[in-house]
């Protein structure tokens, strides 16, 4: 087949993707398009809840393996949108308007496509295409649970959009939900103690603190206050103050290590709603980002979040579109974009050696 025709079947896919809705933890009818196509592009399938993957063949265990990964699900559409989200428009033959389009079907269609080209002959490695759910929500059911299904993975490409650039570090994320404790009483007398009161010195730390420790690709690790709630009435003396903090940490700090500093420094009582969303980084030395300058690309740190944090071997994200319209009303991604992101995996991996 010819690069176009390869370009088209990844556009048609696309397109059936985008008219089907595939919010987190609802990507069944997505998942069941998914695997429809992979059987009729010749496939043996398979399939945990809505996560789907195939193996090269013959997949041989004394060869390495590399995972090329992309989710299915999407956020809700936001209600700036100024056309049909799951009608996917094609527009001047270059742009494909669509929920999904960028964040990632895009990554999802060409990884796809790159699968098919480099399995038409040998390598040295394997080769495994991995369709997860439930990414935009770091949910149980998407790669966490397909985790320990696949083969042993040495290297993994994951197809968020990053411009067709190496994102070869990505920060983690560590939400807190801190509580204090007041006691309620009448406002006009004055009564009780003001649990927002006792949050305020807490507050003030959070807002100000800095980590000491600076990534190259990353930056600083950050903390923002995104969410606060206390009271129930103008003359009540609230007696709870909560708060949500969103840290975004650099490969210097573990969550662990970021959950005791917040815990030693605030009054009070400081909840983690998971550790396992660590920042993750592949040393510039790797063969594979080696191969990514050699033809020009710059490597770069990520600040959001993907199954990459998830993933315990040397992993990258490298996909079409920009990471900018992730999540926003008018979403697309460019005719060209997805052929260039083909042409590219295909120059990357065909005779790479790992």
């Amino acid at each position: 087949m010819e690069l176009q025709n390869y370009v088209q079947d990844a556009i048609t896919l696309l397109q059936e993707l985008i008219k089907t809705p595939s919010f987190s933890r609802e990507e069944n009818l997505a998942a069941d398009i998914m695997a429809e196509q992979l059987f009729k592009y010749g496939y043996s399938c398979q399939r945990e809840g809505n996560n789907l993957w195939i193996k090269s063949q013959p997949f041989d265990s004394l060869k390495p393996t590399i995972l090329l990964n992309a989710h299915i699900d999407t956020v809700k559409p936001v209600s700036s949108w100024t056309r049909d989200p799951f009608a996917p428009t094609i527009e001047n033959n270059e742009i494909l308007y669509g929920l999904g389009s960028n964040d990632c079907g895009g990554g999802l269609v060409s990884l796809l496509q790159a699968f098919r080209i480099l399995t038409n002959k040998p390598q040295t490695y394997n080769l495994v295409y991995l369709v997860s759910a439930e990414e935009e929500v770091s949910g149980s059911e998407g790669f966490r649970r397909v985790k320990s299904l696949l083969p042993p993975i040495d290297m993994a490409i994951v197809g968020e959009p990053t411009s067709l650039q190496p994102a070869i570090a990505e920060k983690g994320l560590m939400v807190l939900r801190i509580t204090w404790h007041g006691k309620s009483g009448h406002a006009a007398r004055n009564e009780g103690i003001n649990a927002i009161y006792e949050a305020l010195d807490d507050l003030n730390w959070l807002r100000h603190y800095h980590f000491e420790k600076e990534s190259t690709f990353l930056g600083p690790t950050k903390m923002n206050i995104t969410v606060i709630n206390a009271g129930t009435q103008h003359n009540v003396v609230p007696d709870k103050c909560e708060a949500v903090v969103d840290i975004r940490t650099n490969e210097h700090y573990t969550n662990h290590e970021v959950f005791d500093l917040v815990s030693s420094h605030v009054k009070g009582d400081v909840q983690a709603r998971s550790f396992d969303l660590e920042s993750s980084s592949i040393n510039i030395s790797h063969p594979f980002v080696k191969r990514c300058i050699e033809l020009g690309m710059q490597p770069y740190g990520s600040p959001t979040l993907s199954d990459q944090s998830l993933m315990p071997f040397d992993s990258l994200k490298l996909g079409p579109g920009d990471s900018s319209r992730s999540h926003s009303a008018d979403e697309y991604i460019k005719i060209s974009e997805i052929e260039r992101a083909i042409q590219t995996y295909v120059k990357l991996l065909d005779g790479f050696h790992l």
